[in-house]
């Protein structure tokens, strides 16, 4: 069911089957000749029925629909191939484009857990079942690249595209200058932190995001259409909260480390008070640990590259300490 925000600007909520986000927030505007469709949900039946039910709904043609996507994860990308056509528009950003063209599956990924900690072989297992492995598009449409500042125009909206990174290198936002909303993907939701992980070397995943919020702060927002859950107008609160919740999480890291250095950032994450309903780091289901020890990694990346914390240990797992 298409649910009306704003003048010819809708919602459509993308199931998300046996995921704690419950739906995906997929925004629809209606701009005439071509209309647009803002994230997709994951490539599987009960996505493309309801995004195919909606536009049915809403007398949108699939051949009149051009696409933005906000950043590059199966939840927000999946469904591109099943529902572009000929005719669609697939605007992207370009570092999670060059993601796209640079994959090598997830084995770098496990390789890297591992040598952070993770036990190889139950990650192997685990990602298998991953919805990015299971549900990403099966076939990818040729993109066109929007940068940092580019203005989309659709029907009677004005987008700027306002780069982000952090969640992923490149999630872009839209702004509406005039209307004062910012369809945020999943920079900013209103009741769950986005989960910002880190699975290689190079970069700084949780400087970048805390930098990106900083950078969207002065924007003049009455409301915000979040990628997942519920749309929220407190802009500036939410963003001092987020920003909160990783001091927190960064003093936190750095408290473990300090009672007990030499510890993997598998072994960090297991420390870590995390909103899971379960009696002990054993009982989280692998998955969560996944996203724990991500989380975890980008927390000391930050430490580290502030002088807080080094690396104790390196071959085979990389272990910290204080400095």
């Amino acid at each position: 069911m298409a649910e009306e925000l704003f003048p010819n600007l809708f919602r459509i909520k993308i199931p998300l089957p046996e995921s704690p986000l419950k739906y995906l927030n997929s925004y629809v505007i209606k701009g005439g000749e071509r209309n647009l469709v803002i994230d997709t949900g994951l490539n599987r039946d009960e996505c493309k029925t309801a995004m195919m039910d909606g536009l049915k709904e809403l007398n949108i043609n699939p051949d009149s629909v051009d696409i933005f996507i906000t950043h590059l994860h199966a939840d927000h990308f999946g469904l591109v191939g099943e529902l572009a056509t000929k005719q669609s528009r697939i605007y992207f950003n370009r570092p999670d484009t060059e993601i796209i063209e640079n994959w090598q599956g997830f084995e770098p990924m496990i390789k890297y857990g591992a040598k952070n900690g993770f036990p190889e072989e139950i990650l192997r297992s685990a990602l298998h079942q991953h919805p990015g492995f299971k549900y990403g598009s099966k076939w990818l449409p040729a993109l066109s690249i929007l940068n940092d500042q580019d203005i989309l125009e659709i029907g009677d909206y004005k987008f700027t595209c306002i780069q982000t990174p952090g969640h992923t290198q490149g999630h872009t936002c839209l702004y509406e200058a005039e209307k004062r909303f910012l369809i945020a993907g999943d920079h900013i939701l209103g009741d769950i932190t986005p989960n910002i992980q880190c699975w290689w070397d190079d970069g700084d995943p949780l400087k970048d995001y805390m930098d990106s919020l900083d950078k969207v702060y002065s924007l003049d927002v009455k409301q915000v259409l979040p990628g997942h859950r519920r749309l929220f107008d407190n802009f500036r609160e939410r963003i001092d909260e987020l920003k909160h919740h990783h001091k927190l999480r960064i003093a936190e890291a750095m408290n473990i480390l300090t009672q007990k250095p030499n510890l993997s950032a598998f072994e960090v994450a297991s420390e870590m008070k995390w909103d899971i309903e379960a009696d002990s780091w054993d009982d989280f289901p692998v998955a969560q640990k996944w996203f724990a020890t991500g989380e975890a990694i980008s927390h000391l990346r930050y430490l580290e590259n502030k002088k807080l914390i080094c690396r104790t240990g390196r071959e085979p797992v990389v272990l910290f300490g204080p400095v």
